[in-house]
């Protein structure tokens, strides 16, 4: 796979093909990948444009992330992680898996007092409400219910059924993009929509990914809940003692128990 194409994009392909090797058992858990100078000899690119893509890897958790030395395969799963806010689309092209996504119901309507919270609107402001079923080389993986605030309606209700990124096309049409979300992760039983769409018994458990998404100006978008069947995805997030990003929370079972303060 020489060449001479820039490294912005290069970095990206050799990552992508690494990946590939990993996720297909070419380099198992355990196994080192080849060195840096190995690997800048493969594509003809520099030590530089490799550490990019090796980088890449690691922030998704596939290696390790250590440096100066050869890099060790960790996992072969797919994994989601935080350290950039990407779509589920964007995300899955970059696993390299299919994407395909189908909108099972589309309805403007007021919005509950949970929505319009999140979206810091008054209560009863309308949304359009959005319930897609997304789908990994043609398998369903995630049920997606999403109340978008209304002054993106009018590009939500023009996009086609089968939209595969409704964030990436709210960005082509109408020039609005995603600049950073909150997320709350937690799992939950199937519910008989769950369970129907998504060809699982009710009560089976689901991985629960609930954000809203904000303009760089700080104007909400979307208050999305996404419900993933198990292995379909994992989500990664990487911290340290200086700076811990992810915050554990208590469920509502627990936080809601008598004689807690």
């Amino acid at each position: 796979m020489g060449g001479s194409r820039a490294g912005g994009s290069r970095y990206a392909e050799i990552a992508e093909a690494l990946r590939q090797s990993i996720l297909s058992g070419a380099y198992p858990v355990g196994a080192h990948l080849p060195s840096e100078s190995d690997l800048a000899a493969r594509w003809s690119v520099s030590r530089g444009t490799v550490r990019q893509a090796v980088g890449l890897l690691a922030s998704e958790g596939l290696i390790g992330s250590r440096q100066g030395a050869r890099r060790v395969v960790l996992r072969q799963e797919r994994r989601h992680s935080f350290a950039q806010l990407n779509s589920f689309a964007q995300w899955a092209r970059a696993m390299g898996v299919e994407v395909s996504s189908t909108i099972l119901s589309r309805t403007e309507r007021p919005g509950t007092a949970e929505e319009t919270a999140r979206l810091g609107a008054e209560p009863g402001t309308p949304v359009v409400y959005v319930v897609r079923l997304r789908r990994i080389d043609g398998e369903p993986a995630m049920l997606e219910r999403t109340a978008y605030a209304r002054w993106v309606a009018p590009v939500v209700l023009a996009l086609p059924v089968d939209c595969v990124s409704i964030m990436d096309s709210l960005a082509e049409r109408a020039g609005v993009v995603a600049h950073y979300g909150d997320h709350l992760i937690d799992a939950v039983a199937a519910g008989s929509e769950d369970a129907r769409v998504l060809q699982v018994r009710r009560g089976s458990p689901l991985l629960r990914q609930r954000h809203l998404t904000n303009t760089a100006a700080g104007r909400a978008i979307e208050w999305t809940d996404d419900r993933y069947l198990p292995g379909s995805v994992a989500f990664s997030v990487s911290n340290s003692a200086a700076a811990t990003p992810l915050e554990r929370h208590a469920g509502p079972d627990v936080a809601d128990r008598p004689g807690r303060a």
